[in-house]
């Protein structure tokens, strides 16, 4: 029976390997792993490949920075959603939408709701009109409805509206598509003791 031969790597080879191989390691910690797991990108390497993305920062306590901590709220059922089955839908929530909308415009406003109180801020919008919007708490998180009422040629003692969100949060991004023409906004509720200020954004086509 023939004998096996097997190769036997000089020492030399073996140093050789091992060291492209801490190399390889070395790069990959400096160009992936620091930025993306500890925010440390001193080439520059990770925002230019997207790692530092992925790095969220955390306070002592081990919180994300850019999250407030969630607290329990009571829940919000279906019911809340609109107007009660009480309150006719008016026929104005039905009519056609226009040849042409409102003209795109951009805004940014600061809202103010105090501690124990609540209040509403709304924009004008045609039926089908496009917007998009972005808001955001400075101290914590607020009870929303972003709800539509129908503009009515006689409005009635009973308000109809349509809500299209109910929560809790202290951020909010979205795109809305108006179903009807009439007011369309948020009406916020601060249970907290602490004055909450709400920086909204708003791009599309509507009117304030």
């Amino acid at each position: 029976m023939a004998e096996m031969s097997h190769q036997i790597l000089e020492k030399s080879k073996i140093i050789k390997a091992v060291v492209i191989a801490i190399v390889v390691a070395g790069v990959l910690l400096v160009t992936a792993v620091l930025p993306a797991e500890y925010g440390i990108d001193p080439l520059g390497t990770g925002k230019a490949f997207g790692f530092a993305k992925l790095y969220v920062p955390e306070q002592a306590d081990g919180e994300n920075t850019g999250l407030v901590m969630q607290k329990s709220h009571p829940p919000i059922k279906m019911e809340k959603a609109g107007s009660g089955p009480e309150v006719k839908r008016p026929a104005e929530a039905d009519m056609p939408a226009p040849a042409q909308q409102y003209a795109l415009r951009e805004d940014s406003v600061a809202i103010l709701v105090r501690a124990g109180k609540d209040l509403e801020y709304k924009i004008h919008m045609l039926k089908h009109g496009q917007m998009k919007y972005e808001w955001i708490t400075n101290n914590g998180d607020l009870y929303f409805d972003f709800h539509g009422e129908p503009k009515e040629l006689k409005p009635s003692k009973n308000t109809y509206f349509d809500s299209y969100t109910i929560a809790y949060s202290n951020n909010m991004v979205g795109t809305f598509l108006s179903p009807f023409e009439g007011k369309h906004g948020w009406y916020f509720r601060n249970n907290s003791d602490k004055d909450i200020t709400v920086t909204l954004r708003l791009k599309g086509e509507y009117t304030l």
